[in-house]
C-alpha cells in the first residue's frame, strides 16, 4: 500500500479533530454532576435522554448532510455544540442540565457521520480509497492528542480556579476555530450536491432511496451492531471511570499537601493525559495493528470480546478496593475502541456506496446512542445501590453476553 500523502487537507482534516477534542470538560463530566448533587441514577438519565434526542435526529440529519452538502452540516452542528457549553456554564438545575444535553444532541446528531464521509470522499477523488483505515486512524490520532492535551488544560483550570463551569466556557473557544477551519474545505467535499443540479426534493428521495437498500443488508447491519455495541459500552464506562481515579488520587500519599479537590484535578489531568496518548498511538498504528488480524471481521470479534473482558476484570478490582489496578486495567478498554473504530469504518465503507455513506455510518452512530440509552441508566442504578464497583461489574456482564452472538462472518 502506498505511504499517506501528508498535503493541507490531511492537516485540515487532523486539526479539526484536535481542536474539536479540546472539550476541556471531559474529563470532569461525571464529578461536576456529582458536586451539582445528582445521583448515578439521574446522570444515567441525562446520558440516556441525550442519546435518546441524538437518536431521534441522527438519521434525518445525515440524510441532509448527503442531500444539502456535509460543510453547512458541520457548521450547524458546531454552533449547537457552542450553545449548549454555554448553557452548561450558567445552567444551575436538573431541567436546565437536559436543556444543555438536547443542544449537544443536535451538535452530535449533524457531526456524527458526516465528517468520515468528507475524508472518505477525498480519498476517493485522490484515488486513494483503499488508505481507509489507516488514513482515518492518523486523523484519529490528532483527536486522541487532543484529547491528552485538553485533559492537563482542564486540569491546570480546575486546580487554580476550583471551579468546574469553567471549562465549559474556555471549551467554547477551540469550536469557534473549528468552524472557519470547516468553512475553509473545499465544496467538493459537500458530497453529491457540489456535482449535481438537481432540486433539493428529488436529491433527497434519491439519497433516501440508496440509503434505505443499503441497509435491508443483514451482514451489513451486523456489523454496524458489533460496531455499535462495544463504542457504546467505551462511551458509558469512560466518563464513569472519573470518580474511581479520584478515589485512586485521594490514596497518594505525596499530594498529601494539596486538598481533595487540587488531588483530583491533578490525578485526573495527569492519568487522561497517557491514557489519550496511547490511544493517539494506538489510532496511528491502526494498520499495524489490524495486520494481526486476518481480516478487518476477525480484528472487530476478537478485539471486541478482549475489551469486555478487561472491562469486566478493571470493574472486580476495582470493587475489591484496588483503585489504581482498576484504573490500569482500563487502559485496554479505550485502546480497543480507539483501533477497532477506524477498522469497522473502514469494514462499513467497503460494502456501502459513497453517496449514502454518511447516512449509514450516522445508523451506525444511532445504534451507539441505542445502546448508551439503555446502558447509562442502568449503570446508574445499579451504581446507586450497589456502588460504582458492582454497578460496573453487573453491567459489563449483561453487555458480555449478547456481545457473543454478534461475530461477524469475513467474505
Amino acid at each position: 500500500m502506498a505511504r499517506l500523502v501528508k498535503d493541507i487537507q490531511y492537516y485540515k482534516f487532523g486539526f479539526y479533530g484536535f481542536l474539536k477534542n479540546l472539550r476541556l470538560f471531559e474529563p470532569f463530566l461525571i464529578l461536576f454532576f456529582i458536586d451539582a448533587g445528582l445521583s448515578y441514577l439521574q446522570i444515567g438519565i441525562l446520558y440516556g435522554f441525550r442519546e435518546i434526542a441524538r437518536n431521534f435526529m441522527e438519521i434525518p440529519a445525515g440524510v441532509v448532510a448527503d442531500a444539502t452538502g456535509r460543510r453547512r452540516s458541520m457548521i450547524t452542528s458546531f454552533t449547537a455544540y457552542i450553545f449548549s457549553f454555554l448553557m452548561f456554564f450558567f445552567a444551575g438545575s436538573y431541567t436546565l442540565f437536559f436543556a444543555a444535553m438536547f443542544l449537544f444532541a443536535v451538535g452530535d446528531a449533524f457531526r456524527t457521520g458526516t465528517h468520515k464521509a468528507m475524508i472518505f470522499d477525498y480519498l476517493k477523488l485522490k484515488g486513494r480509497a483503499e488508505q481507509k483505515a489507516d488514513y482515518y486512524g492518523h486523523t484519529r490520532a490528532f483527536s486522541q492528542f487532543g484529547s491528552a492535551i485538553s485533559s492537563l488544560l482542564s486540569a491546570a483550570l480546575v486546580f487554580f480556579t476550583g471551579n468546574y463551569r469553567y471549562i465549559f466556557l474556555i471549551t467554547v473557544v477551540p469550536y469557534i476555530i473549528d468552524l472557519f477551519l470547516l468553512a475553509s474545505y473545499p465544496a467538493v467535499l459537500d458530497g453529491n450536491t457540489a456535482k449535481t443540479k438537481m432540486n433539493f426534493g428529488k436529491r433527497f428521495k434519491t439519497v433516501a432511496g440508496e440509503f434505505f437498500t443499503a441497509v435491508k443488508n443483514f451482514r451489513q447491519v451486523k456489523t454496524m451492531l458489533s460496531i455499535s455495541w462495544y463504542s457504546g459500552y467505551y462511551k458509558v464506562v469512560k466518563d464513569f471511570i472519573q470518580p474511581i481515579i479520584a478515589g485512586f488520587a485521594l490514596a497518594i500519599p505525596f499530594l498529601n499537601q494539596l486538598s481533595d479537590e487540587k488531588k483530583t484535578a491533578v490525578t485526573i489531568g495527569v492519568v487522561y493525559f497517557f491514557i489519550y496518548l496511547l490511544t493517539s498511538w494506538s489510532s496511528k498504528n491502526t494498520k499495524r495493528i489490524s495486520a494481526l488480524f486476518t481480516t478487518g471481521e476477525d480484528a472487530l470479534n476478537k478485539l471486541m470480546t478482549a475489551g469486555f473482558i478487561t472491562g469486566l476484570a478493571a470493574s472486580a478490582v476495582y470493587y475489591f478496593g484496588f483503585a489504581g489496578l482498576s484504573v490500569l486495567l482500563m487502559l485496554p478498554v479505550f485502546l480497543i475502541e480507539n483501533v477497532r473504530k477506524p477498522i469497522g469504518v473502514s469494514v462499513i465503507a467497503d460494502h456501502t456506496s459513497q453517496g449514502v455513506l454518511a447516512s449509514v455510518l450516522s445508523v451506525q452512530s444511532q445504534l451507539q446512542t441505542l445502546t448508551v440509552v439503555i446502558a447509562a441508566p442502568v449503570l446508574g442504578f445499579f451504581a446507586d445501590r450497589y456502588g460504582l464497583g458492582k454497578g460496573m461489574i453487573i453491567t459489563t456482564f449483561l453487555m458480555l453476553l449478547p456481545a457473543i452472538l454478534l461475530k461477524i462472518k469475513s467474505d
